[in-house]
């Protein structure tokens, strides 16, 4: 390939087309169409819920059952009005008589509770059939709104379990009595719908993806892409290196793989297939890069503020913990995608092509709601919530100065509207979240799974890992991350316990395990996703990704088995040691998966590679000295053949 000389604009996807993927692989992004007058009354609920949720969040002292079950009805009222009960064409301000009654029905089952929530405390076990049948009509009309903001997979899970309850689970002699105890446990408790999933989702999760809504009208996502490519758009296949750093940057705003597989792909993915890059592998660098943007930090994935909350600490000590994991799944992406490009002869785009450095320096100010969050989260100045909220400003001062894309009052309205949106997918998916995790407690089904494992495993704890491993990519499969981690830490978060395990270590590899769900076959959704944009095979695009990933699938077995790699009882030297040597060992890990270094790998220099690469993310002195030895031999063998082809060329 030859650098290019002339200035050509990137090959972006029409915006119908990029709709059209996002309906197709987001269930969140099939909505009803309201215009006129209708779209601006939704909008307006949207923009009262988010103000509600701001409110209560930072100013309430309510009652938490009142406060739960206020916040449900209201996610139910709006998910109704924004979500139709089927994908394809809608009608233009239409709303099926059937959709309005069961919206009313489920509203008014959480507000009966709501308005009643001291009464019902108080009343014990004694509950009245009418009482039952509004629990009933709570849970299904709930169950019935995931199904359509998040899809199938989830609810099957959940109905299963629900079955198994009803028929094998518990010891009521009758029916009516399972029925009765179930919606009593699953309703009116605080171990089902109300658990931690949506206690958590109310609390903090809803002011994140306020500000998130805020910051992307910034512009700060354009902001990354611009700057990821003044600074690595020219080196060797350059566009590839634009997603990773891209994604890696727009990762700490949204934690959607899908979305940002769409975003960021629209542009990334064309200009990787211009370069040279095939289509399966700019699909595939983009969609492991942007799937990546949920184990992130500073922001993450909603999932990371349940793991908080689960673990024990604050949400800080989660995002510094998350770091290494997470610069070693993007290194290992960006290392692959330069080999990938050295193998096949790529070059970086033209000087012409790429944007100028300094007047994109003179943006800068754009990352201060983020740096601010940063700062107030880190420092623990504020509370979670509080740190958020004063971001959200921060977000607002920084629009309304930036000339370019400057945010007024119908921004502003707009960006509530999108927050309000986007807690519709992740609540419902925390409320069914908990009536699994429920289902399970009640019936006491988890311990029996826990037992079962650990009895499968014996003494080897490898294979406890395996098995979770396979559950939490299973169950991942079309299930949202937040949902999967929820499963995961009431089932398979204890077995690993159990088995030795330090707490956090165990949580952090369920919520790994549940992430790279979006990228392995075969529901790969953000594969799916970056295929479409690329006009590839899907299959194969999941393939590619999976093994751009392969960090996501060594990391969590190294920090369950040394968790040294979260700073866990370790030290400051031992940390800096353990930075370098995972580099490294990510670099032979890649290098061997690509097949080539400085020219194509004959099989033992690939094995050489890899288990040297393994041993050195592995922390440990010995691990580290042998995997060093292995992969510098690899190195020299490979640098010394480079000579010899040079000197005869």
């Amino acid at each position: 390939m030859t650098l290019f000389k002339k200035k050509r604009q990137p090959e972006v996807i029409e915006p119908m087309d990029l709709d059209a993927v996002m309906k197709k692989y987001d269930q969140e992004s099939n909505v009803r169409i309201w215009e006129g007058t209708p779209k601006v009354l939704v909008s307006t609920v949207l923009v009262v819920f988010s103000l509600f949720c701001i409110y209560v969040t930072l100013f309430a002292t309510w009652l938490e059952e009142l406060r739960l079950t206020t916040f449900v009805a209201f996610i139910i009222f709006i998910g109704f009005l924004v979500f139709p009960a089927r994908k394809g064409t809608q009608k233009v301000n239409h709303m099926p008589w059937y959709d309005v009654v069961l919206m009313l029905l489920g509203t008014g089952s959480f507000l009966y509770y709501a308005v009643n929530a001291r009464a019902i405390i108080q009343q014990g076990s004694r509950f009245e059939i009418y009482q039952i049948v509004i629990g009933i009509v709570g849970i299904l009309v709930l169950m019935e709104l995931c199904r359509r903001s998040v899809g199938l997979p989830i609810l099957i899970v959940a109905s299963a379990f629900i079955v198994y309850a009803l028929v094998w689970g518990l010891n009521n002699p009758s029916l009516w009595g399972k029925i009765n105890y179930s919606v009593r446990y699953l309703f009116y408790g605080k171990e089902g719908i109300l658990s931690t999933p949506i206690n958590v989702c109310s609390k903090f999760i809803v002011v994140f993806i306020i500000f998130g809504a805020f910051l992307e009208r910034t512009g700060v996502a354009d902001f990354f892409i611009q700057i990821s490519n003044a600074i690595v758009g020219g080196f060797s296949g350059g566009p590839a290196k634009v997603a990773v750093v891209a994604s890696a940057l727009e990762g700490m705003v949204s934690g959607s793989s899908v979305a940002n597989t769409v975003g960021s792909g629209s542009v990334t993915i064309p200009l990787m297939k211009r370069t040279g890059y095939k289509p399966e592998f700019a699909a595939a660098a983009e969609a492991s890069a942007s799937t990546g943007g949920q184990i992130m930090p500073p922001i993450m994935g909603a999932a990371a503020f349940l793991l908080a909350d689960y673990v024990g600490v604050p949400y800080s000590n989660i995002a510094v913990k998350a770091i290494l994991p997470a610069v070693l799944y993007f290194a290992g992406i960006f290392i692959a995608v330069h080999l990938e490009a050295k193998k096949e002869g790529l070059r970086g785009l033209s000087r012409e092509e790429l944007p100028r450095l300094k007047p994109l320096l003179k943006k800068i100010y754009l990352l201060f709601p983020l740096a601010l969050l940063i700062y107030l989260v880190g420092t623990s100045t504020r509370s979670i919530q509080y740190a958020a909220a004063i971001s959200i400003v921060a977000a607002i001062v920084v629009g309304i100065l930036n000339k370019d894309n400057r945010i007024g009052f119908k921004s502003i309205f707009e960006a509530l509207a999108a927050g309000g949106k986007g807690m519709i997918t992740v609540a419902a998916a925390c409320g069914v979240a908990g009536i699994i995790a429920g289902t399970l407690t009640m019936t006491g089904l988890a311990n029996i799974m826990i037992n079962g494992i650990v009895t499968l495993a014996g003494d080897k704890i490898i294979i406890a890992l395996f098995l979770t491993m396979l559950c939490c990519i299973v169950l991942g499969m079309g299930v949202p991350t937040t949902a999967n981690y929820c499963i995961m830490a009431a089932t398979c978060a204890p077995i690993l316990v159990r088995m030795g395990v330090p707490l956090i270590a165990a949580h952090f590899f369920v919520f790994y395990f549940g992430i790279v769900a979006d990228l392995t076959p075969p529901v790969a959704l953000a594969a799916y996703a970056g295929a479409a944009i690329a006009q590839a095979n899907p299959m194969k695009t999941a393939i590619t990704a999976t093994k751009l990933a392969i960090g996501a699938f060594i990391v969590p077995y190294v920090f369950a088995l040394n968790p040294a790699m979260l700073f866990v009882d370790t030290t400051a030297g031992e940390v800096i040691l353990i930075c370098i040597t995972s580099l490294v060992g990510i670099f032979g890990v890649s290098s061997a998966l690509e097949g080539y270094l400085f020219h194509n790998m004959p099989w033992y220099q690939r094995i050489l590679s890899l288990v040297g690469g393994l041993l050195l993310i592995y922390p440990g002195l010995a691990t580290d000295i042998i995997g060093l030895l292995l992969v510098g031999t690899t190195v020299t063998l490979q640098f010394i053949a480079k000579k010899k082809v040079t000197i005869t060329n």
